[in-house]
């Protein structure tokens, strides 16, 4: 059974962006990227690097669990009216995914820089992403090689492969088996040099510990 598929995330970003009344030019200024990759994103013709996504999800003020949410909405653009029918799941964003997921229920996103997320479940009224996390070989977080930071703590434990953590000015290699937390304001890169992709499972909460 395949993985259940969701909404372009691009489509979603720019719903957030078109609900706050914010240019294509100033977000992407915000984010420190081009208007051109925010516009490519925004059209599917690109998928953001995980830091990116952060970058976009932080500017917007949203969640990155959000981009996983699908509804119905429409936006005035000029004189136009961009509709987006998002039916692909059910319109509640409070909805309940679980209790028991199985694999070919899981809603997947695919990242830029070989980066595969899979939400594993989520509890309405929560702030978090619980997902299944996979490297492939030459995948990182960042597509630019800079480190990324944004609100909220993680948690990360690593089932198969090699993954390479830079977490401020240390640098750790993850090997199955390891388990990794931090605040993640802390600037910090994933990456997988090894031969086979990194798996594992994090869990994200948007909260950052006071």
């Amino acid at each position: 059974m395949s993985p259940a598929p969701v909404p372009s995330v691009g489509v979603r970003i720019r719903q957030a962006r078109l609900e706050r009344g914010l240019g294509l030019r100033a977000l992407a200024r915000e984010v420190g990227v081009s208007a051109s990759l925010v516009s490519q994103i925004e059209t599917g013709k690109s998928q953001p690097s995980v830091s990116t996504l952060y970058a976009i999800t932080t500017a917007l003020g949203i969640s990155v669990e959000s981009l996983f949410e699908a509804r119905e909405t429409a936006a005035a653009v000029g004189s136009a009216t961009v509709v987006h029918a998002l039916a692909a799941f059910a319109a509640d964003p409070g909805r309940r995914i679980g209790p028991l997921v199985t694999p070919g229920e899981r809603e997947v996103l695919e990242l830029d820089s070989g980066v595969v997320w899979e939400r594993l479940g989520h509890v309405p009224g929560t702030d978090v992403d619980f997902l299944l996390v996979t490297y492939r070989p030459g995948g990182s977080s960042s597509g630019s090689g800079g480190l990324m930071r944004h609100p909220g703590t993680e948690y990360g434990y690593l089932t198969s492969g090699e993954l390479v953590l830079t977490l401020g000015f240390d640098e750790q290699v993850l090997r199955p088996g390891d388990a990794v937390s931090f605040e993640s304001t802390t600037p910090h890169r994933y990456r997988n040099d090894g031969d086979e992709p990194a798996v594992g499972v994090w869990f994200v909460s948007s909260h950052t510990v006071p």
